[in-house]
C-alpha cells in the first residue's frame, strides 16, 4: 500500500471516528444504538492506531538502514 493511500485510509477512520463521536453527541440516541456507535467508533480507532503503527514500524526500519 502506498503512503499516500495509507494517509487517506488513516484519514478516513479518523473522520468516521469524528462522526460516530458526534452521534454519540446526540441527546436522542437510544442506548442500543449508543452502544453500537462507540463500538465502531472504537474499531475505527484501533484500526486507525493499526496503521500509525504499521507507518512507526517502516519509518524505525528504513532509519536504522
Amino acid at each position: 500500500m502506498s503512503k499516500e493511500n495509507e494517509k487517506l485510509i488513516f484519514e478516513d477512520k479518523i473522520l468516521e471516528a469524528k462522526q460516530l463521536l458526534e452521534k454519540l453527541s446526540n441527546p436522542q440516541i437510544t442506548l442500543s444504538d449508543s452502544i453500537e456507535v462507540y463500538k465502531n467508533g472504537i474499531k475505527e480507532l484501533e484500526e486507525a492506531q493499526k496503521l500509525l503503527d504499521e507507518a512507526k514500524l517502516i519509518f524505525t526500519v528504513q532509519e536504522k538502514n
